[in-house]
């Protein structure tokens, strides 16, 4: 692997996130910088998946906006694809290069670009399998075997590591740290905090709006996460969009917003850069 041109930042402006209009992630501003290798971090339910969904186009946006750097590979949550397809681990590495050279050319002509992929994830010798056969190590190294012929300079993860041996976990950030020293973007949803603070330099706080966002050793602290937990327990469900991103801050009052019972925020959770520490 060598060194590429640096992906654009990634910019959220207002952001606000949900489905069927009640929010799932709100009031969400800031940068991601071009070549960050960036962890997102918070209770289950915190809004981690739909920001991803979000940055990819997958869900529309209820509120504000996203600046996009171009093309993006993203990696759903493994509960989320279908093994029961009968493809096997050739097929499924080469979807990867479906979107650059069309499903036919990337077949006939691109095999040795599929085995180089499939040899640097460890399946060397499993082009034949069906995908269905394959351990949860194995899938997951398929999948990333078609991440790297993607070749996007912005890479998405949605708990890339969950249910998985040690050491395929080691393997595949092993790849991840190669594509941040390669200058992609790198942004995953992950539920271990030691992973996060031995792996990922930058985290994002999220309990469906920002808690902390900046150097991960100043966000992942017992007071940050106590109010992650917090946030998260009092939301409610049923609330509709708010335009608070748009207009002058809330009081910092707990009824002063419609999303949460402790909401005490000023909106403004810029990354390090856009203003003084976030976290």
């Amino acid at each position: 692997m060598s060194a590429i041109a640096a992906p654009g930042p990634i910019r959220l402006h207002g952001l606000t996130l949900g489905y069927d209009r009640h929010p799932a992630v709100h009031h969400l501003n800031g940068t991601i910088p071009a070549g960050e290798l960036l962890a997102l971090a918070g209770p289950n339910g915190a809004g981690k998946s739909t920001l991803l969904k979000g940055l990819t186009g997958e869900i529309p946006v209820l509120d504000g906006r996203i600046e996009r750097p171009g093309e993006i590979a993203y990696l759903p949550q493994i509960d989320a694809i279908d093994r029961s397809f009968p493809v096997s681990v050739m097929d499924l590495a080469s979807m990867g290069l479906w979107r650059r050279l069309g499903p036919f050319r990337a077949l006939r002509r691109t095999r040795s670009a599929v085995l180089d992929a499939l040899a640097v994830v460890g399946l060397s010798g499993f082009e034949a399998r069906p995908i269905g056969t394959l351990s949860g190590g194995q899938f997951r190294r398929a999948l990333f075997a078609r991440l790297i012929l993607q070749d996007c300079r912005t890479i998405l993860l949605d708990e890339p590591f969950t249910g998985i041996d040690a050491r395929t976990t080691e393997d595949l950030l092993a790849l991840v740290h190669a594509w941040h020293g390669e200058g992609r973007t790198v942004v995953a949803a992950l539920h271990d905090f030691g992973q996060i603070r031995s792996h990922f330099p930058a985290t994002l706080l999220l309990a469906r709006e920002p808690v902390a966002w900046g150097p991960t050793l100043r966000v992942l602290t017992a007071e940050n996460l106590a109010r992650a937990r917090r946030l998260s327990e009092a939301w409610d469900e049923e609330a509709p969009v708010c335009d608070g991103a748009r207009h002058a801050p809330p009081r910092a009052d707990a009824a002063a917003h419609d999303h949460a019972r402790d909401h005490s925020h000023d909106h403004d959770h810029s990354r390090p850069g856009d203003r003084e520490d976030a976290a």
